[in-house]
């Protein structure tokens, strides 16, 4: 009988911990998320900046009536929206980034950019999408950069 009593209150203790313990319910809400500041930099990353300027320098050279330049610099990037990732509504996450570029020319553009989490190769990394205002000649982005704004 002893042991058997002790096997209840232990139980009972168990009960107990497990519900002062337990995690919160879902609201809905709850899928609307602020941006930590640790991600907001991810658009200032030099890895995704240095991707952007090798595509660019691709692009420039492969695409007919474009200007063989180069981007020299990025100024004032700033990240204009981001998209959690939602297992069943939005499995990738996504930052929508915007910036100001300087070219090699002297001129100063507009650049929209977009940063897609585990969109790597074999699905690790990231993929990097963008389009500089007023190179996008084929309409890629649906004109004027609509697309990635």
């Amino acid at each position: 009988m002893a042991r058997g009593s002790f096997l209840l209150k232990a139980a009972a203790v168990l009960a107990v911990s497990l519900a002062s313990f337990s995690a919160p319910t879902a609201q809905a809400a709850d899928y609307i998320q602020v941006m930590p500041e640790a991600d907001a930099g991810f658009c200032m990353n030099t890895s995704v900046l240095g991707r952007i300027q090798s595509k660019f320098e691709h692009q420039v050279t492969h695409v007919p009536a474009l200007p063989k330049v180069a981007i020299a610099e990025f100024h004032n990037i700033t990240l204009r929206r981001w998209l959690p990732a939602i297992p069943e509504e939005r499995p990738i996450a996504r930052l929508y980034c915007g910036a100001t570029v300087s070219l090699s020319d002297g001129m100063q553009r507009k650049i929209w950019y977009l940063v897609e989490e585990g969109m790597g190769f074999a699905g690790t990394g990231y993929n990097v999408e963008f389009c500089v205002d007023g190179f996008d000649r084929w309409n890629v982005y649906s004109g004027a950069c609509r697309i990635l704004r």
